[in-house]
């Protein structure tokens, strides 16, 4: 109810019940008053949801301008009833004549008191009319509220004009955009005067807009009002759409403009409109604040809204409440950003099992960590998932430096055993150095708790001469740091010693053979009068026990020949014996027989045809094996090495009873298989069989092709 139009009262009755049915409910009253005496000649306020006209009664003259209009309404005005308001809308389809309860029907609400009549208006009525001004959308209602008694006959303009749009975004502002000026509201535009432009927010006047940061703008068209997206007054809400995490934000303005011409002296124009941006995507955010000495990832996960929870992890595959990464010992917690936004700080230790470990570079290691949130947005909970992945490399490995030394026959490397197999593998050469490979070569391996010890014989397969001289040798070992995933070479482990020999062959990569050989003949012989096969070749140094000779494969008459998969360059050193005097045969020597076969092998093929053992040539050292051996022992040797008797048959089952005949044709299908008897049938102890490959061919050469394998590496 109203007082004078001046003093407001509204009683509202509120019902409280402990049951949804609001039986048992108590009422309590509640009047409210306000007081507004502030009115215009003419006010109209635009809602959300209807639009509203306020005219005092007692309106000045209509203008000469708007004479014949009016005029032409008379017609229509001697149907008006007697003591009943009624409404004449004109729109594009012509005018309407009704009662102010047909109205009501149709949404309008009427009403007048003794200074005022009220007219609401709903938007888009058949009754409306929708115009551009300036650029927005106007919804327009042109209405005459009519009123007779006896020989009174009352016409008042109830025209109401509102925007329907106008809102505009970028990513950071939105701006509403009204008409200044409205030509169906100001007939006279000549006489239009802009009074005064408030705006505000949640209802109330904001004096100084630009301490909060609102821009307010008017020119002889438009009224802008631009507001920073999250601004004070406004309300930032969470969001999903589409599985991604955004804001919307939103804010209830309203405008106040006041204008004077000459039709209605003050009009007060008030729009009130709520505004909700579009969904604004926000990615959020990992940032890696790990700090690497404290062997700790630290990961922020942002920027959110305080709406939003964090409810579940998952780290490496496997899922956790938060109470479970708490007691897991994950640290989870909250902490506030800037502009009213909150994060969660997420910190794992290195060491912990769920994080994957890498061995890169040198002596580094990648930590990654990959964690997966889920989070909960807004009221109605909405599940957001997020993944990151989070590296952090450090150098925390230490290279192993291995300890080298030797005694009078033998070389030694101390290798520490930590992150062997692991991070990294021992080489020789390109070969890896694993036992088979050291009892192969002859070297001894012993390991404890934290070294691997390797015993390297001087002349065993693998050792480097670096100096070689009379009863004197340089000697190194090399042994490759390799990472075990990428084969890179990392370190090369080295032992370096000089060694007294009084007898030794060492057959050199580049052909040079040097030999110290040592005398054993009873008497003793003059060992500076011994020679090779070209007498003109003689020992580079001599004493009385040995002599020195070094020369090349190609020179002092050296032979070669080819023996399986070895290319065998052999000489001799031998001593031309001195005769005594005398007339007749026999010749009378007092020397002593001395001849010494010196043999250097060189690999020549990749396998042996028969029997023989052979590493991968790849891996083998680039020195050739050598041997010196006295005239005697020449023919048992050369049996040893150059064609061990080697015997294969070809058994008709498996009982190895019953075999082929040697040059007999076998037929045999694919699935079937053969039953071969390989035998070594020397009878020298230091000879030993190893089958490695065996297969058949369409003819005698052992290298022809196709070819069927039969048995492969042993």
């Amino acid at each position: 109810s109203s007082q004078a139009d001046e003093l407001f009262s509204l009683t509202v009755n509120i019902k409280v019940s402990s049951f949804s049915s609001m039986r048992a409910a108590v009422t309590y009253t509640y009047p409210m008053y306000c007081s507004y005496s502030s009115w215009a000649s003419r006010e109209i306020v635009c809602e959300e949801n209807y639009m509203e006209v306020s005219v005092r009664t007692d309106v000045p003259a209509v203008s000469n301008d708007y004479t014949v209009a009016w005029m032409s309404a008379l017609p229509e005005t001697q149907n008006v009833a007697y003591q009943l308001w009624q409404l004449m809308f004109v729109s594009p389809s012509g005018r309407k004549t009704i009662t102010v309860s047909d109205a009501a029907k149709l949404g309008y609400s009427f009403n007048n008191t003794l200074s005022r009549v009220y007219l609401r208006a709903p938007y888009h009525s058949n009754e409306s009319d929708v115009s551009l001004v300036s650029g927005v959308n106007m919804n327009m209602v042109t209405s005459t509220s009519m009123y007779r008694q006896r020989w009174l006959l009352l016409l008042i303009d109830t025209t109401v004009s509102c925007p329907v749009d106008g809102i505009s975004f970028t990513g950071t502002t939105l701006t509403w955009t009204v008409p200044s000026v409205i030509p169906t509201l100001v007939v006279q535009e000549s006489t239009f005067l802009s009074k005064n432009i408030l705006m505000g927010v949640d209802g109330r006047v904001i004096v100084n807009p630009e301490e909060k940061n609102y821009l307010v703008e008017h020119n002889e068209t438009h009224i802008e009002i631009t507001i920073p997206i999250g601004a004070e007054g406004g309300k930032l809400k969470s969001s999903i759409s589409g599985g991604v995490y955004g804001i919307i934000y939103s804010i209830d303005l309203f405008l106040e403009h006041t204008w004077t011409d000459a039709d209605w002296q003050t009009t007060k124009y008030t729009v009130i409109k709520s505004i909700t941006t579009p969904f604004m995507p926000q990615i959020p955010t990992v940032t890696n604040n790990t700090l690497p000495e404290e062997r700790l990832f630290n990961v922020a996960f942002g920027h959110f809204l305080p709406d939003v929870s964090l409810v579940a992890i998952t780290i490496g595959n496997v899922p956790f409440t938060l109470r479970e990464a708490q007691q897991r010992g994950f640290k989870i917690y909250e902490t506030p950003f800037s502009d009213r936004m909150k994060g969660f700080i997420l910190e794992v230790s290195f060491d912990d099992p769920y994080v994957l470990k890498e061995y890169v570079n040198r002596n580094e290691t990648k930590y990654t960590l990959l964690v997966n949130y889920t989070i909960s947005v807004g009221p109605e909970m909405t599940p957001y998932y997020h993944s990151a992945e989070v590296e952090c490399v450090i150098a925390d490995i230490e290279l192993p430096e291995a300890v080298g030394y030797c005694d009078e026959e033998n070389l030694y490397l101390a290798i520490p055993t930590f992150g062997l197999h692991q991070y990294w593998n021992l080489y020789l050469g390109n070969k890896p150095l694993n036992r088979h490979v050291a009892l192969t070569n002859g070297y001894l391996a012993a390991t404890n708790a934290t070294h691997l010890t390797l015993q390297i014989p001087l002349f065993a397969v693998g050792v480097i001469y670096e100096d070689v001289s009379f009863q004197k040798i340089k000697a190194r070992f090399d042994v490759a740091l390799r990472k075990a995933r990428t084969m890179e070479t990392l370190q090369m482990f080295s032992v370096s010693c000089n060694f007294n020999s009084s007898a030794f062959i060492i057959c050199h990569p580049d052909g040079t053979i040097t030999v110290s050989a040592q005398m054993k003949t009873i008497p003793a012989i003059d060992m500076s009068k011994t020679k090779l096969r070209d007498s003109s070749c003689k020992p580079r140094e001599y004493n009385e026990g040995h002599a020195f000779f070094k020369f090349h494969v190609t020179t002092c008459g050296t032979s070669v020949r080819f023996e399986g998969d070895h290319l065998i360059y052999e000489n001799e050193i031998s001593y031309k014996k001195e005769t005594l005097p005398g007339q007749s045969m026999p010749t009378i020597t007092r020397d002593p027989d001395y001849r010494l076969t010196v043999l250097c092998y060189y690999r020549a093929k990749e396998t042996l045809v028969l029997g023989a053992f052979a590493s991968d040539p790849s891996t083998s050292p680039p020195f050739g094996s050598g041997t010196m051996v006295p005239r005697s022992n020449i023919a048992v040797y050369r049996r040893i090495r150059q064609a061990l008797n080697v015997v294969s048959r070809v058994s008709k089952d498996e009982s190895f009873m019953e075999f082929y005949e040697p040059d007999m044709p076998i037929l045999k299908r694919l699935v079937e298989p053969v039953f071969l008897e390989v035998e070594l049938k020397d009878e020298s102890p230091d000879a030993e069989l190893y089958l490695e490959n065996c297969w058949v061919t369409g003819s005698l050469d052992f290298n022809s092709t196709p070819r069927w394998n039969l048995t492969v590496d042993g």
